[in-house]
């Protein structure tokens, strides 16, 4: 129920551009989501395609990391420590370098909300089959 609280948060207009981009402390709660609009189901067969276009550049190939970027497929990004809302802020806002050392992630023009959680909904479903939950 909180990942789709979160996405219907999102979803609904929250506006993350300009927002603070450290995704170290990215808490959230689950307070208003009642009230906002229907969300549809991400799509991770979707979020694979936009995956390879947005983001495998720098992350790799099925998210396994290059000399670009980080892995995703990766402990450090399991929900637990790097929740859906964390990948949004980072893909609307950037972030800032603090695991690796890759430099600060730009944002990524012209990924939407809804590419971006279907994307999340890709990453997440190989975090799964890598046994990071």
């Amino acid at each position: 129920m909180r990942k789709k609280a979160i996405n219907g948060l999102i979803l609904a207009g929250i506006t993350l551009a300009g927002c603070n981009t450290d995704t170290t402390n990215s808490s959230q709660t689950e307070t208003g989501a009642a009230s906002t609009a229907a969300v549809s189901t991400p799509d991770p067969i979707r979020g694979a395609s936009l995956f390879a276009t947005n983001c495998a550049a720098c992350h790799g190939q099925e998210g396994m990391g290059s000399d670009q970027g980080p892995p995703l497929i990766h402990r450090i990004y399991q929900p637990s420590h790097h929740d859906d809302f964390a990948f949004y802020r980072a893909v609307s806002g950037g972030s800032r370098q603090h695991h690796w050392q890759f430099g600060d992630m730009p944002p990524v023009p012209g990924v939407s909300v809804k590419d971006t959680a279907d994307i999340i909904a890709y990453v997440r479903q190989q975090q799964r089959r890598a046994g990071i939950e």
